[in-house]
C-alpha cells in the first residue's frame, strides 16, 4: 500500500507541478535514529518530501521539513521562499538539538542558491553540509562519509525528467484547451487535447537534439546565435508537427483549407507556448526571463582563498580546485546556468555577476534580493 501511495502522489505531484503543494513542516524520524544519526533537511514541497523519505528508507536518520511555501527547493531558494530563517526555525523548533550530539545538518545542494551556510552556522551553531543533487545518491553519499563525487553534484536532464516536465506542461495546457474547445470548437476538443500532449512530448523528448543550438552562452556570436535559435527551434518543431498534420489530413481525406488552416494556427500557438521559455523549463539553461541572462560569473582569483565552497555547490561542475596553488579555476564557464549559488556561498566575495559592459551585480545584492516571478531581483529577504 505504501508503494501504491508513493506512486499515486508522484503522479498527482507531477500533474500539478507548477502549483505550490505543501507538506507539513517539522521533524520526521526515519528508521531508528540515534544521537549520532545524520540530520537531513529539505523544503516542504510535498513531492520533494515524499521522494526524500523514499530515498531514506532503510536508514536511521532524522529529516527536518522546513517551510519553503510548498515550492520545490531550487525555485524556492532562488525566489526567496526557502530562506536562512526557515532553516533556523526548523532547527530551533523541532527539538532536534535535544536528540543528537553533533551539530551538522545536510541540506539539498540546490538550496545553496538562497541559503547562506555561514549565516546558519553563525546564528545556530549548526554546520551546513550540502548533500547530493538527487535523492537516489543519498545512500552512497552517506557511505562515502558525506563526500560527493562530481556526478553527485551535477544537475542533469535525463529522459525521465524530460517526460515529467512534458506531463507537467501538458496537463494544465490541455485542461484549459479542452475547456475552451468545448465552448467554441466542441467537435475537435478530443483532438485538441491529444495535440497538446503530443506537442509537449515532442518538445521535451527531443530537447537533447537541440541543446547545442540553445546553449549559446560564451560564444563569440552569442547574441546572433541566441536570436537565431529562439526562432529556429520552435519553427523546426512546428515543421515536424505540421508534417504530422498533413499526413493526418491526407489519410483522413481532410486536405482542404477549412480544416488545415485553423489546425495549422492552433498547432503553431501550441508550439510557441511550449517553447516560449524552454530554457527556464530545464535545469541546464538560464531562463530568458531572468535578468542574469545578460551577465556571466566572474572569478577574481586574487580574492580566492581556495576553500572550495563554489565547487561543492555548483550544479554544473564549473569549478575545479587547483591542488598545486590551492586556488579555484573556472573552466566550465560555458556550462554555467548563473544560479548564483557560488556567489552566495563564497565568504570572500571572489565571485560576482558582470555584463559585457562591465556593469556588476555585487555579491551582497545576490544574497539580499531574490528573484520574483519575472526574474528580477526585487524580493528582499533580510
Amino acid at each position: 500500500m505504501d508503494r501504491l501511495v508513493y506512486i499515486i502522489f508522484n503522479i498527482i505531484g507531477t500533474l500539478f507541478r507548477f502549483l505550490p503543494f505543501p507538506h507539513r513542516t517539522g521533524l520526521i524520524k526515519i528508521g531508528s535514529p540515534r544521537e549520532e544519526s545524520p540530520v537531513f533537511l529539505t523544503g516542504n514541497y510535498y513531492l520533494t518530501v515524499l521522494r526524500v523519505k523514499n530515498a531514506l528508507q532503510g536508514l536511521d536518520v532524522y529529516l527536518l521539513v522546513a517551510n519553503s511555501h510548498g515550492i520545490n527547493v531550487w525555485c524556492a531558494a532562488k525566489g526567496g521562499h526557502f530562506t536562512d530563517y526557515a532553516v533556523l526555525s526548523a532547527i530551533k523548533t523541532s527539538g532536534i538539538e535535544r536528540l543528537v550530539k553533533h551539530r551538522k545538518v545536510i541540506l539539498p545542494q540546490l538550496a545553496a542558491a538562497g541559503i547562506r551556510a555561514d549565516f546558519v552556522k553563525k546564528k545556530s551553531g549548526w554546520r551546513v553540509l550540502w548533500g547530493p543533487v538527487y535523492t537516489k545518491d543519498i545512500s552512497l553519499y552517506i557511505e562515502k562519509n558525506f563526500k560527493k563525487s562530481s556526478e553527485m553534484r551535477r544537475v542533469q536532464f535525463p529522459f525521465s525528467a524530460r517526460l515529467e516536465m512534458a506531463v507537467a506542461w501538458a496537463f494544465p495546457v490541455s485542461a484549459v484547451a479542452a475547456f475552451l474547445a468545448i465552448l467554441f470548437w466542441r467537435d475537435e476538443w478530443i483532438s485538441l487535447v491529444m495535440s497538446v500532449w503530443g506537442s509537449a512530448l515532442l518538445v521535451f523528448l527531443t530537447f537533447p537534439l537541440f541543446l547545442p543550438l540553445l546553449q549559446t552562452e560564451g560564444t563569440r556570436s552569442g547574441f546572433r546565435t541566441s536570436c537565431f535559435s529562439r526562432l529556429f527551434y520552435p519553427l523546426i518543431l512546428y515543421f515536424c508537427v505540421f508534417v504530422g498534420l498533413l499526413l493526418y489530413c491526407v489519410l483522413s481525406e481532410h486536405l482542404d483549407g477549412s480544416y488545415l488552416l485553423p489546425w495549422g494556427v492552433v498547432l503553431l500557438v501550441l508550439v510557441l507556448l511550449l517553447t516560449l521559455d524552454i530554457k527556464g523549463s530545464t535545469p541546464l539553461l538560464k531562463s530568458e526571463t531572468h535578468e542574469e541572462k545578460r551577465y556571466k560569473v566572474i572569478l577574481e582569483k586574487e580574492k580566492c582563498k581556495g576553500v572550495g565552497f563554489c565547487e561543492d555547490v555548483c550544479p554544473q561542475n564549473c569549478f575545479i580546485m587547483e591542488k598545486t596553488e590551492k586556488k579555484i579555476s573556472f573552466p566550465g564557464l560555458d556550462r554555467c546556468v548563473r544560479c548564483g549559488a557560488c556567489i552566495v556561498q563564497c565568504p570572500f566575495d571572489a565571485l560576482f555577476f558582470q555584463d559585457k559592459a562591465g556593469s556588476k551585480i555585487p555579491p551582497e545584492n545576490i544574497r539580499k534580493y531574490k528573484l520574483n516571478l519575472a526574474g528580477k531581483r526585487t524580493v528582499k529577504i533580510f
